[in-house]
């Protein structure tokens, strides 16, 4: 399909640069194709859903990947670069975009640390070797450390990666590091936030419980590729970067029971509905899942395993918006987003949020 079906006007007003107070205060547009849209709240989503349901939050956890450190080359001077990691590649290697890019090359040395001097992970430094470089500023860091060591090194040198579009506007601050982070966080490797999920607070979550809803965890960690603008004109030129997920066989076996007994599954996040709809067959039916996806979900990809979804409101000619074009339909959609805007609604990481049901299948 012409990317350019999928952009839409937003004014730079709507987009929100610190997240609703409490978690659970945000705005929630419940989207029924076919029906009148409706205006709630995120405390009302116990009372939209029905006791058997199940809601299913991706638990990734995220980490500092914003590295910022100086390039070393025999006969050149350094060169400040940053790189936002995006997939972890083996114990010692991550995958990253890099800038600027077009200056790196592959056996580059590249020192990250708060002042680019000192010794490996001493007070926050860190040392690497670009072992590949790619398309697009994309490289691959073979860090001097690995496993548990790596991960408290870059705890140290790394920043919170918030979205550009915040990024851009504002310092990240100590309030990031708790806002920015789910309540039930637990496994850490995600670059981004699974934004959905930050609207939920202990409170609403002993709601949910009390009103006879299942809570089933998945894990996708979010990577930097969700930032990235499409530059294609045409959806099938697009390439999707990879994400790690994971989904046990209990909580599989457990979601297929709550279809089979005529619940709906409801994946809190476009995260959480990716790595369903790659661990489900073609008859919806849910199995273990543990790897790589790419999954690009556009419209015409048939919805097999999610029978609803919350999610914040995303960027123009994005993939997210894509994929809710997916779900609910481009001219659904389209009209849910001119709502929103003209009502006020908070957009991307920090913004409102939405439920949105099914197109009817044709």
């Amino acid at each position: 399909m012409r990317v350019d079906l999928f952009d839409f006007d937003l004014p730079e007003a709507s987009i929100a640069l610190r997240p609703p107070q409490p978690r659970d205060a945000g705005r929630l547009l419940v989207v029924r194709p076919g029906e009148a849209l409706e205006d709630r709240a995120v405390r009302d989503l116990a009372d939209l859903l029905r006791p058997g349901d199940a809601l299913v939050f991706n638990d990734t956890r995220v980490i500092p990947a914003r590295l910022r450190g100086v390039r070393h080359r025999v006969g050149s001077p350094g060169l400040r670069m940053e790189a936002m990691l995006h997939l972890r590649e083996s114990p010692e290697s991550w995958r990253a975009f890099a800038r600027p890019g077009k200056r790196l090359a592959v056996g580059d040395r590249v020192r990250f640390g708060r002042d680019g001097e000192g010794e490996a992970c001493a007070l926050g430094i860190l040392d690497a070797t670009i072992a590949e470089k790619g398309a697009g500023g994309e490289i691959v860091l073979r860090f001097d450390l690995s496993g548990p060591a790596l991960d408290e090194a870059i705890a140290l040198a790394g920043e919170l990666p918030l979205p550009p579009y915040i990024a851009g506007k504002r310092s990240t601050d100590e309030r990031d590091v708790v806002d920015y982070q789910t309540v039930y966080a637990r496994k850490a490797g995600a670059v981004a936030a699974p934004t959905a999920g930050l609207h939920f607070s202990d409170d609403l979550l002993a709601r949910i419980d009390a009103a006879g809803i299942a809570r089933h965890s998945v894990t996708l960690h979010v990577g930097a590729g969700t930032f990235l603008p499409v530059k294609a004109d045409d959806t099938d030129d697009h390439r999707m970067h990879a994400e790690i997920g994971h989904l046990d066989q209990a909580t599989a076996e457990a979601l297929n029971a709550v279809r089979a007994a005529g619940g709906r599954i409801v994946a809190v996040g476009t995260t959480a509905l990716r790595l369903l709809e790659s661990a489900a067959d073609e008859d919806g039916r849910l199995h273990a899942f543990a790897g790589p996806t790419d999954i690009f979900i556009t419209p015409g990809t048939r919805i097999r395993a999610v029978d609803a979804l919350m999610t914040n409101f995303h960027l123009p000619r994005s993939t997210l918006f894509m994929l809710v074009s997916a779900f609910s339909g481009l001219e659904t959609m389209r009209a849910a987003y001119a709502h929103a805007v003209e009502g006020g609604y908070r957009f991307y990481s920090y913004g409102d949020s939405s439920l949105l049901f099914p197109a009817p299948s044709e």
